[in-house]
């Protein structure tokens, strides 16, 4: 009878190859000693021209002495008095100082601003005015004042700039 279950007798010693995953080669270095030696003297000559170029002399590098000395070139027309300055005593400037804080292109932007400064700030106007660049285009401009003095436009212009803007100090002079 035919055995289908292939069954075999403990009698039968039959072993099988295990694998084993080994190369049939020698192992081999995979950097041969020629270019291990070669990046070695590559690494020793540059170290070697490193110290070479690096080498400082300490005494070499001295501060220059310098003597704090201001020389003020001028035409010597100035010491004699000889410049003439047209001035005329009966005519005076009558001058108003302004705080502009900004021109913004949209109105929304400028009445956000005026908001802000509305607390610590007195006399902000908002005026249309047009661009110098782009002519057609039509800016809000925010400003402060009239300030009676200089000194007033620049304590103005701090807390403007407190605030997080970047104002500008406008002067209009009328001739009396």
């Amino acid at each position: 009878m035919k055995d289908f279950a292939k069954r075999t007798s403990k009698s039968s010693n039959t072993r099988k190859k295990k694998s084993v995953f080994r190369s049939n080669r020698k192992s081999s270095q995979v950097v041969s000693s020629k270019v291990i030696f070669f990046v070695l003297s590559i690494s020793l000559v540059l170290i070697a021209t490193s110290f070479f170029y690096f080498r400082t002399d300490i005494e070499s590098i001295k501060p220059e002495i310098t003597l704090n000395n201001v020389t003020i070139d001028f035409p010597t027309s100035l010491m004699e008095n000889s410049i003439l300055i047209e001035s005329n005593e009966n005519q005076e400037l009558e001058c108003e100082y302004f705080v502009q804080v900004g021109a913004y292109g949209n109105k929304k932007y400028a009445l956000e601003a005026e908001k802000i400064l509305e607390s610590e700030i007195q006399n902000i106007t908002i005026n249309i005015v047009y661009s110098t660049l782009q002519p057609g285009k039509p800016l809000n401009s925010v400003i402060s004042g009239p300030y009676e003095n200089r000194s007033a436009a620049n304590n103005a212009k701090e807390k403007i700039t407190k605030k997080g803007f970047d104002p500008r100090l406008r002067t209009l002079c009328k001739q009396m």
